[in-house]
């Protein structure tokens, strides 16, 4: 049980930060650059960054809170991988960084898949 709560609050948490810090209360630059990617004006992807962290902030509150759903754990791993592909195809530099999506997102993943496994034992 007790990895099943570690895994919970570091995906929670993980979201949470993701939401909070470099997009709400502070944009960082790399996040402006991601969304200026997609051709939007500065203003556009001012507010598309700001809604992607308030919607960030939602998810990792859903995720600590109904964790014990298998709905939820597959939402965050198919969000983490479709995350990952999104700097792939507009930012594929941003993935030999320090940081990067890829020692972020796949640790991310597999403590989901410890999540999914944990659950599937207690059925037993």
């Amino acid at each position: 049980m007790l990895l099943t709560q570690i895994a919970r609050f570091i995906i929670g948490f993980s979201w949470l930060y993701h939401g909070l810090f470099p997009k709400l209360l502070h944009i960082d630059p790399i996040e402006k650059m991601m969304t200026a990617s997609l051709g939007f004006s500065d203003e556009i992807s001012y507010l598309i960054t700001k809604a992607a962290g308030v919607g960030e902030l939602v998810f990792g509150l859903i995720f600590i809170l109904f964790y014990k759903n298998r709905t939820v754990v597959w939402l965050n791993i198919v969000g983490l991988i479709g995350l990952l592909f999104f700097v792939i195809v507009l930012q594929p530099q941003l993935l030999v960084g320090a940081f990067n999506p890829v020692t972020t997102n796949i640790p991310l993943i597999g403590l989901s898949f410890i999540l999914l496994e944990s659950k599937s034992k207690q059925r037993l």
